[in-house]
């Protein structure tokens, strides 16, 4: 499917650490593991608060929608300082 991002999980988590470090330079703390099984991690911290947690159970993002439903509570959490 052309929303899918790069189905290796150990890319993908690169490529998605990549791209949201483009969007918000600075902003953001980003850990996880890529790993060739679903068991990585992927968390991204703002300004101190967890807005993202795969182990939470938010899951991974895979898909271009999920991708922006992170996006957005990236910009809600800077917006509130």
């Amino acid at each position: 499917a052309a929303n899918q991002m790069h189905p290796c999980p150990t890319c993908s988590y690169l490529q998605l650490k990549k791209k949201l470090e483009d969007e918000f330079p600075g902003c953001l703390d980003i850990c996880g593991e890529g790993t060739p099984q679903v068991t990585g991690f992927f968390e991204v911290m703002v300004a101190g608060k967890l807005v993202h947690s795969k182990k939470r159970g938010d899951g991974y993002v895979d898909t271009e929608s999920k991708f922006l439903k992170l996006v957005a509570a990236i910009k809600a959490t800077l917006a509130q300082g």
